[in-house]
């Protein structure tokens, strides 16, 4: 993993276990490779999703969309890009791009999503003040 101008890349290899019958990615999977790469974005600036809870803090996301380009294929290595995108008062946007890493950084998606700031009973509350600081430093537009 890298960063580079509030961008973390996380490199992964796919597993047989991410690949349909036809030999490719199943489209779901993109989600989770999202999801590795924002654990991996937030373990850069420093703070876990795990410390975020014991903080009394959850981020579920609330909206996911995923761009398809190209298939990835078992055994491939993948590039993830993850960035912050929109920070406001009670939630925040995270930004994926994956690329094919092994042949020119081909595009295979690109994505984002979008997740509410909620206390542990559930409700929508304002981002905690550490959390909205990491995240402009991390470059999210407000």
């Amino acid at each position: 993993m890298s960063q580079a101008s509030g961008v973390v890349q996380t490199r992964y290899r796919v597993l047989y276990g991410d690949v349909d019958a036809m030999d490719v990615v199943y489209y779901g999977n993109y989600l989770r490779f999202f999801e590795r790469g924002r654990a991996e974005f937030m373990r850069d600036l420093g703070m876990t999703y795990k410390q975020v809870e014991e903080q009394g803090f959850i981020l579920p996301v609330t909206e996911a969309h995923c761009h398809y380009h190209l298939s990835a294929r078992y055994d491939d290595l993948i590039l993830i890009e993850t960035r912050i995108g929109q920070v406001k008062r009670a939630s925040m946007r995270f930004e994926y791009q994956i690329f094919q890493d092994e042949d020119g950084r081909k595009p295979l998606a690109e994505g984002y999503t979008l997740h509410a700031c909620l206390n542990p009973e559930g409700r929508i509350v304002r981002l905690p003040g550490f959390l909205y600081d990491l995240f402009e430093k991390a470059g999210g537009k407000t």
